[in-house]
């Protein structure tokens, strides 16, 4: 009864909010399954302030980690008032087929297009397999247009050599946001140059409106023969080549093996989202379905009410991140996400180690929970496993991500048949864990950091690929703390994960595409392939008698890991469940200038010590002059990361970041001490930037205020080096 009047909350919102014209004007019928020409007129333009909406997008697309997001009006989804709208769909549609066609004259161009449950995504699926069909781009649709994983759509445009996908999604985000995340020939979401192409393109199309007074853009109709759900049909929607490639990986026979042998239910929670429809088919092909018990599979757009909430009388949502920290009136920390998804009910007649793996609506990520034993408290407090109670007799372990993907790949290194000469390496993210920098060093794999962002981690893998494939013979590269990495002449990844829950497994032997291409790891996190491996270390594991825990306890022993404790602080500058979207916007800019003041005052110090401007003694000083409380008498070096700045303690790291996709700060720590990483994470998170007199002297407000500008710089040059230069040859297709 609370999820429907939720959501009658959300909606009875929205129609106050949405103003009379609005509702009755759609400017044009993207319902009409019939071909049509739209015009866009230049006092269109003008009545839908779509200047002022692109030069927002624009921005967006500049910084944006996973996809271009933001909220969208769920009723009345031709608001341009809202960042995500059917008008700025078919805009960017037409953007990017257009740049398409300039790339590759003549050409017989097939993409791939999937969505997820989320409000209003299979009408924006629709509107751009039609604008796609006109451009004479063949469109791949799932069978019956049904729902697919973002990872599904990324394997397939790697693995049949299309130009790439588009997938309609906003990952783990609040329910009333939606994105396109724009997918390349490899499966990789575009990194920002990329994504300024097709976004130049779209101001090209305004500025004509602007000159000429009007463009059209045409529709096919819905069922145009270029819009082909028959291929995927064939295809079986891409499960039979995906469950090929996990039977040379983490489905091996050992691992299934394992899994069917497993004497408990271990629960999978869809929480709503999309999962249920792909993963369950691929589990039903390893004959491995009786061990699991499903949570929310059906499809549902309101996620059931998971993540909402009414926050000081009005509709709040904490998005679909099960890690995400609250405080109640009484200053206590607690789950506001896994207080919502009712396990305590759920999860009664589950027996003790019953583990949980908890997915999200784009099926990417992957978070763990397991039922243990209340007399293990003080072992789980050891180990730094957060958790809640469940009865007066059990617990609900909560393993960070960072947690988990540090047992999968000790757990997968353990089992893995290993090359004698290869080097074995792992790709992460800058925020996540130095436990697995620790682990890595102990059993001599290397180690490459990205900045935060999973298409960071697929650019790298291809820069090694690209390596390889040109014959170098001792490969190097660097990563995004300028050190060299040497990978020798025959590298393997083992892994690639970021703190966020995503992950992949490196390929025991390449991946090779329809027509020959070949990669060490796919392009996308995958909960599929987590979810398989992650069962099989239950599975094993529990053999042994053990919780995950005691395996948690195992690894940090074994391998003398010192940073075991991992804090992260999302510091939101507004209600993003705000109604009234001019109240969000506002809240919004006033946030979005919080949040950069906060970032430019470590990012200046990073680009200041990198130029040589300063040195780290001057960066000590002037952070002990503005946190006093603090100490920054170890202090290493302060560097830049991509998209944050890393301090570097001799005991720990803080990596302070803007949100890519919003007004939020983002402050992350690894260390041997949580209460104290949380103090400091807590402090430099939540400062408003003001400059001492003490920065003064060193730094002046112009120099300040450039850095931001000089950081797009460094990153260009981080990412230009060692580029994948491999050209895409498009093929004939026999699908």
């Amino acid at each position: 009864m609370q999820n429907i009047n939720l959501e009658k909350l959300l909606y009875d919102g929205i129609e106050k909010n949405t103003p009379e014209e609005i509702k009755k004007d759609k400017i044009f019928n993207y319902n009409d399954k019939n071909a049509f020409t739209f015009k866009l007129t230049k006092e269109l333009v003008q009545k839908l302030d779509l200047k002022n909406w692109f030069e927002a997008y624009k921005k967006e697309a500049l910084v944006s980690t996973a996809g271009i997001r933001g909220p969208q009006n769920i009723l009345y989804p031709h608001d341009t008032r809202f960042p995500i709208n059917t008008i700025g769909i078919t805009l960017a549609t037409l953007a990017k087929a257009l740049v398409l066609k300039e790339k590759y004259p003549n050409k017989n161009l097939v993409k791939l297009v999937g969505c997820e449950v989320r409000y209003n995504s299979k009408m924006y699926l629709d509107i751009i397999a039609r604008l796609q069909a006109n451009l004479k781009i063949r469109t791949l649709c799932p069978t019956k247009r049904q729902t697919i994983p973002i990872w599904l759509a990324s394997f397939l445009a790697f693995k049949l050599d299309l130009v790439g996908a588009e997938y309609i999604t906003s990952s783990h985000g609040i329910c009333v946001k939606n994105a396109t995340k724009d997918l390349n020939n490899q499966g990789s979401q575009f990194l920002p140059n990329e994504s300024m192409e097709f976004v130049n393109k779209m101001e090209q199309i305004l500025t004509t409106v602007e000159k000429e007074g009007s463009y059209e853009i045409n529709f096919s109709a819905s069922d145009d023969k270029l819009i082909d759900e028959n291929a995927m049909e064939k295809l079986n929607n891409g499960i039979d080549l995906y469950c090929e490639y996990l039977s040379s990986s983490v489905a091996n026979e050992k691992n299934i093996q394992s899994i069917k042998n497993y004497p408990k239910k271990i629960v999978i929670d869809n929480i709503g989202g999309c999962a249920y429809n792909t993963l369950s088919k691929i589990l039903d092909k390893f004959e491995i379905s009786k061990t699991f018990h499903w949570l929310n599979n059906e499809e549902n757009p309101f996620f059931f009410g998971i993540g909402k909430d009414i926050k000081n009388g009005v509709f709040y949502d904490w998005s679909l991140d099960v890690t995400v920290l609250a405080k109640d009136k009484d200053n206590k920390e607690y789950f506001p996400v896994i207080n919502s998804l009712n396990y305590c009910e759920k999860l009664k007649d589950f027996p003790l180690g019953t583990a949980v793996l908890i997915t999200d609506p784009d099926h990417d990520r992957l978070n763990i929970v397991q039922i243990v034993d209340k007399n293990k408290k003080e072992i789980i407090e050891k180990t730094g496993v957060d958790y809640i109670e469940l009865d007066n007799n059990r617990l609900l372990c909560v393993f960070s991500a960072n947690q988990a993907f540090l047992m999968i790949m000790d757990y997968w290194f353990k089992t893995l048949n290993k090359e004698k000469d290869a080097t074995y390496f792992i790709i992460k993210t800058s925020a996540s864990s130095s436990s697995w920098d620790e682990w890595a060093q102990k059993n001599g794999v290397k180690v490459i950091n990205t900045p935060v962002g999973f298409k960071e981690i697929a650019s790298m893998t291809k820069k090694i690929e690209y390596k390889i494939e040109q014959g170098v013979e001792n490969i190097e590269v660097t990563d995004i703390f300028n050190k060299k990495i040497t990978l020798g002449k025959n590298p393997k990844m083992l892994f690639g994960g970021e703190e966020s829950g995503g992950m992949i497994i490196g390929a025991t032997k390449p991946i090779k595409s329809l027509h020959g291409r070949f990669a060490l790891a796919m392009r996308e996190k995958s909960a599929s392939e987590a979810i398989i491996i992650a069962s099989a270390l239950i599975s094993s594991n529990s053999l042994n008698g053990g919780d995950l825990v005691d395996y948690l306890k195992d690894v940090y022993e074994k391998n003398n890991i010192i940073s075991r404790f991992d804090t992260r602080l999302d510091i939101a500058y507004y209600n993003e469940s705000q109604a009234d979207i001019e109240k969000l916007k506002e809240e919004k800019r006033i946030g979005e200038l919080k949040r950069t003041k906060n970032d430019i005052f470590y990012l200046a110090l990073a680009m200041a010590k990198l130029e040589g401007k300063i040195n780290i003694e001057n960066v000590r000083e002037i952070l002990s002059d503005t946190f006093k409380e603090l100490d920054f008498s170890n202090l290493q070096d302060i560097l830049f990361v991509g998209d944050g700045t890393y301090l570097k303690f001799d005991d720990k790291f803080i990596e302070i970041r803007p949100s890519g996709t919003d007004a939020k700060t983002k402050a992350y720590s690894g260390s041997n001490n949580k209460k104290e990483s949380s103090r400091y994470i807590g402090l430099l998170g939540n400062y408003e930037g003001e400059l001492s007199q003490t920065y003064k002297k060193y730094l002046d407000k112009e120099y300040v205020q450039n850095s931001k500008e000089k950081s797009f710089e460094v990153y260009e040059k981080y990412c230009l080096k060692d580029i994948d230069k491999r050209e895409f040859e498009i093929k004939e297709y026999n699908f």
